[in-house]
């Protein structure tokens, strides 16, 4: 017998309901954790409509279209599945929906189904989402949203998301959103804007005009808001932008050079770095602004501070030994002691959501991406760029964000991620050049 939780998911842009039914036993899974040989082939063909109806966001056979094609976009991106279609793939009729044609689909192992409802106009749709064993001819998970015609990308997302989990044993990360530097103008003399966009670098918008120099954005833990550095002329500023009404406040500004905010799991501090008279140490300002707490205090450039998830510990990069390496020190600033002992250099630590590994940049023969456990053992390099640099995490800790620089003096930036494999690379797509990259959480 089928049972059915209801789940309400709420945001100033949309509202989702999702229904979900127990999953089968079946046997079709894939390996996170090394190399695959072959990836899981899937079959995504177009959602069918109940009925042919316009909404501002296209026919209701069209919304089936796109949706699948971004559910194929983000299962392929993902590197552990090969999914096929909508295009070339059979049509599927309504009725087909809940009862596969599993003779039609023997060429894949998982099948795809889902279907789009709606009444047209400003009307909400309903998108439904199946995934299905072709071999045992079995239901694996079904799942249900209820979004404004605008929001059809965050149903598509949330039935990848729904894939992902059910086949991977993981959490989901593609109902998330990016926010990074966009980079325009002559290498010397660069404009710098902070802006967002989904996690595959779709609705993408610009928050500041550019007027002032925007720097190392991150998401706060609840996603409501983004902390940043501004630089306008002598003074630097860090600010705080409230994503749902579009305004910022100000926490903290000084003549001295400011940089790397990041925020403490509880969303109720900011750490950041300041240099001061030639010395670079980590502070803690509360997050409605007041005095910053100096938690570092020894000689030379201390910088890059990040929470592990429970708080309690914090990460950065120090030259106090002579040379760039990680350390790790508890939350009140005690405890200081070093974890990074190999050759070469390493520079913007940052702890993973899941506590288990911290990424970091490792300078040696050039730029890479790189990570180790918090004792400092098992580093494994992940990436081989000219420059690549600024890892950020996605939200289930699987999957590194970075930015990769060309080289030469026209060299660019732009928005690259790879999973802890190494071998999964793609490029997100954006309008300009960009930096400083930072994964947010799973949207609400």
């Amino acid at each position: 017998m089928m049972t059915t939780l209801m789940r309400r998911f709420s945001m100033a842009a949309a509202t989702l309901i999702a229904f979900t039914a127990a999953p089968a036993l079946a046997q079709l899974s894939v390996d996170v954790t090394g190399e695959i040989e072959s990836n899981l082939k899937i079959a995504v063909p177009t959602l069918p409509a109940q009925q042919e109806v316009s909404t501002p966001a296209g026919s209701s056979s069209e919304l089936g279209r796109k949706i699948a094609e971004v559910i194929a976009s983000d299962l392929k991106g993902s590197g552990l599945f090969d999914p096929s279609g909508p295009g070339g793939l059979s049509p599927v009729g309504f009725s087909e929906v809940t009862f596969p044609q599993y003779e039609k689909w023997g060429a894949w192992q998982a099948l795809v189904q889902g279907f789009v409802r709606t009444t047209g106009g400003e009307a909400d749709i309903t998108v439904g989402c199946y995934l299905y064993d072709v071999a045992l001819k079995q239901e694996l998970t079904r799942q249900g949203y209820v979004v404004a015609p605008r929001d059809w990308r965050r149903a598509a997302h949330k039935c990848a998301d729904a894939i992902y989990a059910r086949l991977s044993g993981e959490s989901p990360f593609f109902d998330s959103r990016i926010a990074y530097i966009a980079e325009s103008g002559p290498k010397g003399n660069r404009t710098k804007r902070l802006a967002i966009m989904d996690s595959d670098g779709a609705n993408h918008r610009f928050i500041t005009n550019g007027q002032s120099i925007a720097l190392t954005p991150r998401f706060s833990p609840d996603y409501k808001s983004i902390v940043y550095v501004s630089y306008l002329g002598s003074r630097v500023r860090i600010y705080v932008y409230d994503i749902g009404t579009g305004k910022q406040r100000l926490v903290t500004e000084s003549n001295n050079p400011t940089f790397a905010p990041r925020w403490s799991p509880d969303g109720r501090n900011i750490l950041f770095s300041m240099a001061v008279a030639g010395n670079t140490d980590i502070y803690r300002v509360s997050v409605n602004g007041g005095t910053p707490v100096r938690l570092t205090n020894t000689p030379g450039i201390d910088v890059g501070g990040s929470y592990s998830p429970d708080g309690r510990q914090i990460v950065f990069e120090s030259d106090r030994s002579g040379g760039q390496q990680i350390y790790v020190m508890n939350a009140d600033g005690s405890g200081q002691r070093r974890i990074s002992h190999g050759g070469g250099r390493y520079a913007t630590p940052e702890w993973s959501p899941r506590g288990d590994l911290i990424a970091f940049t490792k300078l040696s023969g050039g730029f890479k991406i790189a990570v180790m456990t918090p004792t400092g053992d098992n580093e494994r390099i992940l990436t081989n760029g000219w420059q690549d640099e600024q890892p950020s995490w996605s939200p289930n800790g699987r999957v590194l964000q970075f930015f990769r620089t060309t080289a030469g003096r026209q060299g660019t930036s732009q928005v690259w991620q790879v999973d802890l494999t190494g071998v999964n690379e793609r490029r997100i797509p954006t309008p300009l050049s960009g930096s400083d990259p930072a994964w947010g959480p799973l949207l609400p």
